[in-house]
């Protein structure tokens, strides 16, 4: 039984505006949300809830998450996301500080997003080096064995980490590549605990990596920057030296997402 208040509630969000609401909801909140979550924070009764995560869910927008309850985006609003920040004007600024930290170091840099399955490159500004590895924009790498996707792992809660790890056997992409969870696990620690990532040949045989987080107005992690570059030019004690441009380049895109 819906009781006067969430009526009342209810009524003052135009119907047309429910679903966009709900939606904005579980991307703030930047974890699966039950329901019930909704119900509390939104006002809306239960029926309507229920039946517009249905909705969401059918057409794309939601998906469920393990425990079968709760929700979290699905691949249309992600895509949404991604097609929302590379718009024009953001992508200009966006390229500008790229181009700056690109100038500064040397080599490539590049700006990328976590997805389900790994971190997709969503920009990125070429070293002036003949001798380059080629990683175009909506290349997708492992979240394992990358600079960018060490540094995403390492905001994880701790649960979901520990289910990331236990799923199934981490792929050696070199002889470098961590394939033990457990070694994994501390690196990843170490990550969150000093606030940058790297990867040490463990992604490609003679490259080396940086990344640091990008983070929003909440602090939570929506891109990380990295530079990356052959080991003929940089190992990876030579590439932390850069790690002061990093961390400003990354300061100026989070300032974007609040502009």
């Amino acid at each position: 039984m819906v009781n006067a208040d969430a009526r009342e509630k209810e009524s003052q969000i135009p119907t047309n505006l429910r679903l966009l609401i709900i939606l904005e909801e579980v991307a703030k909140r930047g974890v699966a949300v039950k329901p019930s979550d909704l119900i509390e924070s939104l006002g809306l009764a239960k029926p309507t809830i229920h039946r517009l995560l249905q909705t969401a869910e059918a057409e794309g927008f939601l998906q469920r998450d393990l425990d079968g309850r709760s929700y979290g985006p699905g691949p249309r609003l992600r895509e949404l996301s991604v097609n929302t920040v590379s718009s024009e004007h953001l992508r200009t600024a966006r390229l500008a500080i790229l181009r700056g930290v690109a100038d500064e170091i040397g080599e490539t840099c590049n700006l990328a997003i976590p997805d389900r399955e790994g971190m997709i490159y969503l920009d990125r500004v070429e070293t002036k080096w003949p001798l380059r590895i080629q990683l175009p924009i909506g290349t997708q790498v492992p979240f394992h064995c990358t600079a960018s996707g060490k540094m995403y792992l390492s905001t994880l809660r701790r649960n979901t980490l520990d289910g990331f790890l236990s799923a199934r056997a981490l792929k050696s992409n070199t002889e470098r590549t961590i394939t033990d969870s457990g070694a994994l696990r501390a690196e990843i620690i170490q990550i969150g605990q000093r606030g940058y990532s790297t990867d040490d040949e463990e992604f490609m045989p003679g490259m080396a990596a940086v990344a640091v987080p990008v983070l929003d107005e909440r602090q939570r992690l929506v891109a990380t920057l990295s530079v990356h570059a052959p080991t003929q030019r940089h190992d990876l004690k030579s590439l932390i030296q850069f790690l002061s441009v990093l961390q400003v380049g990354a300061k100026k895109l989070s300032g974007l997402l609040s502009s």
